[in-house]
């Protein structure tokens, strides 16, 4: 587990292909690496990656065709910077939200704006996991914890403070910008204790939508 909370920025040093999957070197910047271990896990760009080797100031992690299938890792070229954070621990502060590091999706950025000394930004979900995503409630793009402004349908808003700007790979967001999406993992774990145990095979891909809630008595 992780907490969305960027612990350094890195950068990917060695792109090698594996048959059909990938194996990543990150190089680890700022983050201290001189407690992790072999199997330890790291998040990268939201992505838990298990560490297969280490160096000083670099790891490998093998990247796997799921993992490539639903994230924007297989895009990543030599010098790209990622968000790293390391795995969270009984003693580490949960300053964002709980993150799972398993990416639900790739969203897009679609309009970004200055709005004061932060930025406003404006991303497309996919469909399918759009109704998990709440007005005011947590989500983690690029492995940063963040708040949502708003939602109109698949689309929803933000906004980036300085300091995540400066701190994170965010500053390099533009139009068109392909990002990992994990949706707050209550909402995942709502929905299926709402679906019960005898659940068919029709409720299995029903939304979570306020219709939903009504009907199970959440909401009236």
């Amino acid at each position: 587990m992780f907490t969305g909370i960027i612990n350094a920025t890195g950068h990917v040093q060695t792109v090698s292909p594996a048959q059909s999957d990938l194996r990543l070197q990150i190089a680890s910047g700022a983050l201290d690496l001189s407690q992790v271990q072999l199997g330890d896990s790291i998040a990268t760009n939201g992505v838990c990656l298990t560490v297969t080797s280490l160096t000083d100031n670099s790891f490998w992690a093998d990247v796997s065709l799921e993992t490539l299938s639903h994230s924007t890792l297989g895009d990543l070229k030599r010098g790209d910077r990622v968000n790293l954070e390391k795995a969270l621990t009984l003693s580490t502060p949960l300053g964002g939200h709980l993150v799972s590091g398993h990416v639900d999706g790739v969203g897009e950025v679609i309009t970004h704006r200055q709005e004061g000394r932060a930025q406003r930004y404006t991303v497309k979900a996919p469909g399918e996991i759009s109704p998990y995503i709440a007005k005011k409630g947590s989500i983690c793009l690029d492995g940063i914890s963040l708040t949502v402004n708003d939602v109109t349908g698949d689309l929803f808003e933000l906004t980036i403070v300085p300091h995540t700007l400066a701190h994170t790979t965010v500053a390099q967001w533009q139009a068109g910008r392909k990002i990992n999406i994990e949706v707050d993992v209550m909402a995942r774990y709502l929905e299926r204790l709402l679906q019960g145990p005898l659940h068919t095979e029709a409720t299995t891909h029903r939304p979570l939508d306020m219709a939903f809630l009504a009907e199970h008595g959440f909401v009236k």
